[in-house]
């Protein structure tokens, strides 16, 4: 066989298969594509979850500090009612001892 033949016989052999081999690559990389941005939108969706929750759980902590700082109030308050209600009293007991002779 001449050394001229042998490319032709070789392109007419190769070529339909390297351009199906090429179109096959291009379907590949379409579906990378695809696949690409598919994950892309989800990851985004992920995210946007993520910092909605995020939002949520500072919205949280806020409220529950305010709610701590709320019922700390009302201790404060109802611990100096109690004072003044014990000093009070203790005004009263006081005053009786003072009008009841003591028994000697």
């Amino acid at each position: 066989m001449p050394a001229e033949k042998i490319p032709g016989w070789i392109e007419r052999l190769l070529l339909p298969k390297l351009s199906e081999i090429s179109g096959d690559i291009k379907a590949v990389n379409g579906r990378i594509d695809a696949l690409e941005s598919n994950m892309n939108t989800r990851f985004d969706s992920v995210n946007t979850c993520i910092d909605s929750v995020e939002t949520q759980i500072g919205s949280l902590r806020n409220e529950t500090k305010t709610e701590i700082n709320s019922v700390r109030n009302e201790i404060i308050s109802l611990r100096n009612e109690t004072k003044s209600e014990f000093t009070a009293l203790n005004y009263r007991i006081d005053s009786l001892d003072k009008r009841i002779p003591v028994i000697e």
